[in-house]
């Protein structure tokens, strides 16, 4: 295993972590002497997660080790740590359950068209809007963490959550209006090779009868020619 898929696994290995220091009932936790309130600790776990996404991908190009598995495990794990981030930050009434509802969904539906897109031959590639949409998610989720604390912070929370829903719902609008372009066209190849076929043997019985018809009409002249016995 080379080192980009080993922090995509530590990122998926961070969230079991993040959302136990999150929902656990201590307010504080001790480290070092140092007291820190779960919310802050957990932002740092959250952080430290997110930036291991900048770095497997940075790694990977730069030393040329994209595979198969880091490109299957990546979205993956993007998708479970802020999924892990947005329920416990529900448990914790931090955060509207409606709101998660819809960036979690979100996330699922996507995956769900690319899936499909992929059973049919062809990849949904990641949008700009959509690759922005991360980076929204991840700005939020902290804002609302330090938001816990610091009180003054909330208004810049809301809108950070409001922000990441929206970027969200428009690039999933955006997948979804190139799933249904990529599936049409696709449909309408498969009718156009289904057509292409039935002219094909539509052609080819047409001159087997032909030939039938023609061997007939030589089967019949055949005795008219021929000479009568001495």
């Amino acid at each position: 295993m080379n080192l980009p898929n080993a922090l995509t696994l530590l990122r998926i290995f961070f969230v079991p972590l993040l959302v136990a220091v999150l929902v656990q009932e201590k307010s504080a936790i001790e480290i070092a002497g140092w007291k820190i309130s779960n919310q802050m600790a957990a932002l740092v776990i959250f952080l430290s997660a997110a930036g291991t996404d900048l770095l497997d991908g940075y790694l990977a190009r730069r030393w040329n080790q994209i595979t198969t598995v880091g490109m299957l495990l990546d979205p993956v794990a993007d998708k479970l740590l802020v999924s892990a981030a947005l329920i416990a930050l529900v448990q914790i009434h931090l955060v509207p359950a409606w709101m998660a509802v819809l960036i979690i969904g979100r996330e699922f539906a996507v995956s769900g068209l690319r899936s499909i897109a992929a059973a049919e031959g062809f990849t949904i590639e990641a949008s700009e809007l959509g690759k922005s949409k991360m980076v929204a998610q991840v700005a939020a989720i902290a804002l609302t963490l330090v938001a816990a604390d610091f009180p003054r912070v909330h208004p810049a929370a809301t809108a950070a959550l409001w922000g990441a829903m929206l970027f969200g719902l428009v690039s999933a609008a955006g997948y979804a209006r190139d799933f249904w372009h990529r599936i049409d066209e696709s449909v309408k190849e498969r009718r156009r090779i289904e057509l292409l076929r039935l002219e094909r043997e539509r052609r080819r019985e047409l001159r087997r009868q032909r030939r039938l018809a023609r061997q007939g009409l030589l089967n019949r002249a055949a005795p008219e020619t021929r000479q009568p016995a001495e």
